[in-house]
C-alpha cells in the first residue's frame, strides 16, 4: 500500500502491515516492492489488485 503524501513530502509504503520505507518517486516504490520479493514490480504500480494508492493521486509524492 502506498499511503497518502506526508506533510513534508514522500509517501510511506507498506506491505502486509510492514513499513518498507518512504517513497519520493515511482522508482522508490519499485525498489521497495522488489525488496519485498516482487521482481516484476515495475508492472505492478497501476495494478489495483497488487498496489493500492491511498489518499492523493497515484504517482504524486509532493506535500499534501
Amino acid at each position: 500500500m502506498v499511503h497518502p503524501p506526508s506533510g513534508t513530502g514522500g509517501r510511506r509504503v507498506t506491505a502486509h502491515g510492514r513499513i518498507l520505507g518512504l517513497a519520493h518517486s515511482d522508482a522508490d516504490v519499485i525498489g521497495f516492492l522488489r525488496l519485498a520479493g516482487l521482481p516484476d514490480a515495475e508492472g505492478l504500480l497501476d495494478d489495483p489488485a497488487r498496489v493500492k494508492w491511498r489518499g492523493g493521486h497515484a504517482h504524486r509524492y509532493g506535500t499534501a
